[in-house]
């Protein structure tokens, strides 16, 4: 990546990377407010991809945090915030 935020297309590959994809999901539609359970991915999947987020953007992510970001619009947002915080 080419920037320090993530963006909707980075965790679309970073899902795809971490748990591939279900043929029976549309990933290119309107997917921000679509719960990951949903677009068939479990909490092993999520914390798969929150560890490849946080080794991309060198952040850290609690694994409550994570688990309580039950949408990629939650979930940019809480790794968005990290980022943008001071260390």
């Amino acid at each position: 990546m080419t920037t320090t935020e993530l963006t909707l297309d980075d965790l679309k590959g970073i899902m795809r990377a971490c748990a591939g994809e279900d043929e029976s999901i549309d990933l290119e539609g309107d997917i921000l407010d679509v719960p990951f359970a949903d677009l068939g991915y479990d909490s092993l999947a999520l914390l798969e991809a929150a560890g490849a987020v946080e080794r991309r953007l060198g952040v850290k992510l609690s694994d409550d945090a994570v688990g309580e970001a039950g949408t990629p619009r939650l979930f940019l947002a809480l790794v968005n915030a990290t980022v943008s915080s001071p260390a």
